[in-house]
């Protein structure tokens, strides 16, 4: 076996123990609320230590927080593959539109993890930072975009906070109608609404 495999299957186990964990962290926040459950309940639900606990997660928030990670790179890489002739607002559009299709693919369960982000306050803080910590990486792909090489300009920053928030509402809104609205179309109107007249 030569040293690549071995590391693509520890990186492969390593990431089916921590989705595993996500998923027991969940199931516990849910039945007994987030602040209520600390890490030793973690650890003992999902039937390890808490230092193995902590090794795949820092804190409680990151049990639940870590189905984000990647998501800057990920709409970025989104946004840098937008035809170059398209205008910066449609392209962020349709590179934050990536971010929705895993509620597309399991909207009950999206729906679940949202709405624990958003009524549990040290997570919604959380989240909200780690959105914030996007932004650069989505103003310099729009600075590439324009064949840039300096840091993005004031307009590029303003506007992918704006796609970021625009994001944001569309989740609200589609929590508050118990995911029976349409998340493409609630994103569409959310741009729309900011579209350059």
């Amino acid at each position: 076996m030569t040293g690549t495999a071995r590391t693509n299957t520890r990186d492969i186990a390593r990431a089916a123990v921590r989705a595993e964990l996500a998923q027991v962290a969940f199931d516990l926040f849910r039945r007994e609320g987030f602040d209520k459950v600390t890490l030793d309940d973690l650890a003992a639900a999902a039937g390890v230590s808490r230092s193995t606990f902590l090794r795949y997660f820092g804190t409680k928030e990151d049990a639940v927080l870590g189905a984000f990670d990647g998501y800057d790179r990920r709409v970025a890489d989104a946004l840098l593959a937008r035809p170059a002739d398209e205008d910066d607002w449609t392209a962020l559009r349709h590179a934050v539109g990536t971010l929705i299709e895993r509620y597309r693919e399991d909207p009950a369960g999206s729906l679940a993890t949202t709405r624990l982000v958003r009524d549990t306050p040290a997570l919604c803080a959380r989240h909200l930072t780690k959105q914030h910590n996007w932004r650069p990486a989505l103003a310099q792909a729009l600075a590439e975009r324009a064949g840039s090489t300096r840091p993005p300009t004031l307009g590029q920053s303003v506007r992918a906070a704006a796609a970021l928030d625009c994001l944001n509402v569309t989740l609200d809104h589609w929590i508050a109608s118990e995911g029976r609205l349409d998340l493409v179309e609630l994103l569409d109107e959310a741009f729309a609404a900011l579209a350059a007249r």
